[in-house]
C-alpha cells in the first residue's frame, strides 16, 4: 500500500493527502539539477526524508517580474487559471508532482500519465489551478505533472555554449527528458508501471510531446502520446530552426544585457536577462521562432514534420485534438487529424482524433484555447465558472477516455460513445462537448480563422 511516507530508489519521501479520498500526493519532487544553460543531471539520491507536501518553484518567466492582475492583456488567462494563487520563481525549478491511489503498491503496475504544460515555451508551470489534483488516480492511473525551464533560461543558443557541450539550446526539452528518466527509475515505488507511461501536453506542451516523439533520445521512455491544440502535421508551422540560425538573435540579447562574455551573461540577474530578451523580441517581432526549440543535431536532428513524413516518429498509439475556438481553429484541427491519418497511411498503431466544442458557462468565449484542460484533468471544482451537471458529465467522459487510453492504447470502454480511430476508409473524429457524435472532415473553405461554429462542423 502507498502511504504518505515511502521508500524510492532516491530515498525516503513523505507526501500528503489531497482533495480525493484514497489518493496521496507528492509535490515538488526535485527530479534534476542544472546550472544556467547547462544540461540537467537526473537526481539519483537525496539525504534524509524528502518533504513532498508543497509545490516547488516555477521557472522564471515574464510574469515573475510584474503584477499579472494589473495587465489587461493578461486578464483572461490569469482570471481563469491563476487568480488568487501565489507562485515562487527560481532558476532551481526542476520539480515534478505525483498523485497516486493510496491502495497502490509497487506490484500494482498502474498506467502513468505524465503531463507537460503549455505556455508558448515562455510561461506556465505544472501546478496551476487546472492541474492541481488530476482526477486520474481515482480511475487507476498515476498522474505526474512537471516544470521545465522557459524562455531564455530554457532555449537560448550561443556559439560559446555549443563549444562547451557540442550543441546548445533545448535545455527545456532536455528537462522534460530528465523528468521522463526520473519517472522510469522511480515511478514503480509510487505504484506506477515504467513500461506504460503516456506523455501528454497541450499547446507548447503538445509541440513538446511531438518533438519528443521524433527524438532519437527518447526511445523506451514512454508508450503512448496525447497532443491537444498544438501537435500535428503542417509545413506552415515551423517548430524548430537550426541552432546556429538562432545565434544572431541571442547575441543581440546578450548585448542588450551589457555582457561581453558568457561568464558575465551567466551571472546577471534573471530580471535583467528577461528584460533584455523582451526588448529584443520587441525589436525583432518576426523572430518568434528563435525563442523556442531548435534543431540541435542531438535531441532534434530534423524538423518534426520531416521526421513524421518519413515515418521516424514513435510507432505508438496517439490521441490528438483541438477546440472549436482555438488559435486558428481549422488549421490546428487539420494538423491533428493529418497526424492521425499519416499514422494510418504509414501502417503504424491506431490514432484517435477529437474535436472539443463545449461552450463553457460563465461568458461568451466558447471553447477557447486550453479550455478543454479543465475537463481532461477533471478539476472543474477549481474553476470560477458556474459548471453544470453537463460539464461534470462531459469531464467524466473525457477523463475516462483518457485513462482508458493510458491503460491500453484504446480510449473505448463500457458506457462510452464508440470512438473510431482514423484509418483508411474512416475519416471521422469524435466530437466532445455540445453533442456526443462523430463528425466528418472539415473543409478549410467552410471556416474562418477566428471561430469555428457548431453548424460548420456538423455532419
Amino acid at each position: 500500500m502507498i502511504k504518505e511516507q515511502i521508500m524510492t530508489p532516491c530515498g525516503e519521501i513523505r507526501g500528503t493527502s489531497c482533495q480525493y479520498p484514497g489518493v496521496v500526493s507528492f509535490k515538488g519532487i526535485r527530479f534534476a539539477t542544472a546550472g544556467r544553460w547547462a544540461y540537467p543531471q537526473v537526481v539519483e539520491r537525496w539525504d534524509g526524508v524528502y518533504d513532498a507536501a508543497r509545490y516547488g518553484a516555477c521557472s522564471y518567466q515574464p510574469r515573475a517580474f510584474y503584477d499579472e492582475a494589473a495587465v489587461p492583456e493578461k486578464a483572461f488567462y490569469y482570471n481563469e487559471f491563476r487568480k488568487g494563487e501565489q507562485y515562487a520563481y527560481d532558476e532551481d525549478c526542476l520539480f515534478l508532482n505525483i498523485w497516486t491511489p493510496a491502495d497502490a503498491s509497487p506490484d500494482s503496475k498502474l498506467p502513468v500519465l505524465l503531463y507537460i504544460h503549455g505556455g508558448g515555451f515562455t510561461g506556465g508551470c505544472g501546478h496551476e489551478k487546472h492541474f492541481d489534483g488530476p482526477v486520474w488516480p481515482t480511475q487507476g492511473v498515476v498522474a505526474v505533472t512537471i516544470n521545465y525551464r522557459l524562455g531564455p533560461m530554457g532555449f537560448l543558443c550561443l556559439p560559446e555554449l555549443a563549444g562547451e557541450a557540442g550543441h546548445c539550446g533545448n535545455y527545456g526539452l532536455f528537462d522534460q527528458i530528465a523528468a521522463l528518466k526520473w519517472v522510469q527509475r522511480n515511478i514503480g515505488a509510487f505504484g506506477g508501471d515504467a513500461g506504460n507511461v503516456t506523455v501528454m501536453g497541450q499547446s507548447a506542451g503538445a509541440m513538446s510531446v511531438q518533438l519528443l516523439c521524433v527524438s532519437p533520445l527518447t526511445d523506451d521512455l514512454f508508450a503512448k502520446a496525447v497532443m491537444s491544440s498544438g501537435g500535428g502535421v503542417s509545413k506552415m508551422l515551423p517548430v524548430a530552426a537550426p541552432y546556429d540560425k538562432q545565434y544572431p538573435f541571442w547575441q543581440k540579447v546578450m548585448e542588450r544585457a551589457g555582457c561581453s562574455s558568457l561568464a558575465a551573461f551567466r551571472k546577471i540577474s534573471p530580471e535583467k536577462l528577461f528584460a533584455a530578451w523582451q526588448e529584443e523580441k520587441a525589436a525583432q517581432p518576426r523572430m518568434s521562432q528563435m525563442m523556442g526549440p531548435c534543431m540541435d543535431s542531438c535531441l532534434l536532428t530534423k524538423s518534426s514534420v520531416e521526421s513524421a513524413q518519413s515515418g521516424e516518429q514513435k510507432n505508438i498509439p496517439y490521441m490528438m485534438g483541438s477546440t472549436s475556438h482555438d488559435v486558428m481553429p481549422p488549421f490546428i484541427f487539420k494538423m491533428a487529424k493529418d497526424w492521425c491519418r499519416q499514422q494510418a497511411d504509414q501502417g503504424k498503431q491506431l490514432s484517435y482524433a477529437w474535436f472539443f466544442d463545449r461552450m463553457l458557462p460563465g461568458d461568451e468565449n466558447g471553447a477557447w484555447h486550453s479550455s478543454d484542460l479543465w475537463y481532461w484533468f477533471g478539476t472543474l471544482k477549481n474553476c470560477w465558472r458556474p459548471m453544470t451537471d453537463k460539464d461534470y458529465a462531459l469531464s467524466r467522459q473525457m477523463s475516462t477516455y483518457l485513462t482508458n487510453f493510458a491503460r491500453t492504447g484504446d480510449p473505448n470502454g463500457t458506457g462510452l460513445t464508440r470512438w473510431l480511430p482514423v484509418e483508411k476508409g474512416q475519416n471521422k473524429v469524435l466530437r466532445l462537448g455540445e453533442k456526443e457524435t462523430h463528425m466528418g472532415g472539415v473543409s478549410m473553405a467552410k471556416l474562418n480563422y477566428t471561430m469555428l461554429t457548431n453548424k460548420a462542423v456538423g455532419e
